[in-house]
């Protein structure tokens, strides 16, 4: 493990008044924690702007799937990406919608590019994708 140090910020009243609102909403035990938190998202976003970094990406889309061969585009879009992903889930909301949460791993440029294939499809009403890192050098 590597050493602890402890640093000091300079902060306002108000700004940390207002910190300390949103770790407690949040359920953190301690400052500490939640600026840890805050850095290690700091950096997943900076990694996460390099194409190459290796990322874990989660796809997640409703559609109607009465909609004209979008099950099968679908589908043949997952198979196109098949080395990325990991897992699928496949959710029925109701009699209409359904809900497919798409698990990939791989470069981020290529989990970006299955995404916007996958969101993009006709017939999708909406789609998002998350991404992280692999947490790698997170510490």
């Amino acid at each position: 493990m590597s050493d602890i140090v402890r640093f000091g910020i300079t902060i306002t009243d108000d700004l940390l008044s207002r910190f300390d609102d949103l770790i407690a909403q949040k359920g953190y035990v301690n400052r500490s924690e939640a600026i840890r938190d805050l850095i290690r998202n700091s950096l997943v976003d900076n990694d996460l702007t390099n194409d190459d970094e290796e990322a874990i990406g989660t796809i997640s889309m409703v559609y109607d799937h009465h909609t004209r061969d979008l099950a099968d585009k679908l589908t043949e879009h997952q198979h196109s990406h098949h080395k990325e992903i990991i897992s699928a889930l496949h959710v029925h909301l109701d009699h209409h919608h359904c809900l497919e949460v798409v698990v990939a791993n791989g470069r981020a440029s290529a989990i970006k590019k299955l995404a916007d294939e996958l969101i993009g499809t006709k017939g999708v009403k909406h789609g998002k994708l998350m991404m992280t890192t692999t947490s790698k050098g997170l510490g």
